[in-house]
C-alpha cells in the first residue's frame, strides 16, 4: 500500500482558503489535515466549528481532524456534525482514553490517538487494537514550521511492532517537519500517513510538491 498524504491547512493561505481547498481536491493528496487548538493544551488557537464546516462544504476528500484541546469528549459530536471523518485526540489530554475511543466509534468516525514526542508508544499496548490511527508528533504540538525530531524513527519502529503483535489495523500517521528530505525514510520505517504543512503550502508549486511527496519507494 502506498502512503497517504494529508496536507495541513494550518499552513494554508487563510485569505484564499477555498483556492487552497480546491488545490488539494485536484491534487494527489488523500486527506485534509485540520489542526484544532484551544489555547490551553497548546499555546496557539486555530480552527473552530464554522471554519471546519466551511472546509467540509468544499472538500472532496476526508477531513482528518487533530484535536489539540483539553477534555475533547465535550466536542466530539460537534466535530462529527461539521464533517470530521477521522478524529485524533491527545493521549496527554484524555483521562479515560477507552471511553473516549468508544464514544468516537459510536459517532461512526475513525478513532485515533496522538502521542507527543516524549510519550512512550507502549502506553497504547492495551488499546491499540481498538484504534484506527496513531498519530506520532514529530515536533512539539502548537506551531507549524518546527524541525523534525529524529527519535521519531525509533518510535515508528516500536509502534509498528506493537501493531503487529496486537493484530491491530491502526495506521501510523506522522505530523511535523515532514518534507522531501525525510519522507522516504519515514515510509520505509513504517509510516502510513504523512502530514505536510509548510512543505506543501510553502512550495512554489504546491500541487507538484504533493506529487513529489506521494511518490512511492
Amino acid at each position: 500500500m502506498s502512503h497517504k498524504l494529508a496536507p495541513s491547512l494550518l499552513s494554508a493561505d487563510f485569505g484564499n482558503l477555498q483556492r487552497d481547498i480546491e488545490m488539494i481536491n485536484n491534487s494527489q493528496a488523500d486527506w485534509f489535515h485540520i489542526d484544532v487548538m484551544d489555547g490551553m493544551f497548546v499555546p496557539n488557537i486555530s480552527f473552530g466549528f464554522p471554519v471546519i464546516k466551511y472546509i467540509q462544504k468544499h472538500a472532496k476528500k476526508p477531513l482528518d481532524v487533530h484535536l489539540m484541546i483539553m477534555d475533547p469528549d465535550r466536542y466530539l459530536k460537534q466535530f462529527k456534525d461539521v464533517g470530521a471523518d477521522i478524529i485524533t485526540v491527545h493521549y496527554e489530554a484524555v483521562t479515560h482514553l477507552h471511553r473516549t475511543i468508544q464514544l468516537m466509534k459510536s459517532l461512526d468516525v475513525q478513532a485515533g490517538v496522538v502521542l507527543n514526542p516524549h510519550t512512550n508508544v507502549m502506553l497504547l499496548e492495551d488499546i491499540i487494537a481498538d484504534l484506527d490511527v496513531v498519530l506520532l508528533m514529530s515536533v512539539n504540538p502548537g506551531y507549524g514550521g518546527q524541525s523534525f525530531i529524529e527519535n521519531t524513527y525509533s518510535k515508528i519502529s516500536k509502534l509498528k511492532d506493537l501493531i503487529i503483535q496486537k493484530n491491530s489495523k491502526a495506521l501510523i500517521e506522522i505530523d511535523g517537519g515532514v518534507g522531501t528530505h525525510n519522507i522516504q525514510k519515514l515510509v520505509t520505517t513504517g509510516a502510513d500517513v504523512l502530514v505536510a504543512g509548510n512543505a506543501v503550502f510553502g512550495a512554489d508549486d504546491p500541487m507538484e510538491m504533493i506529487k513529489l511527496l506521494k511518490k512511492t519507494i
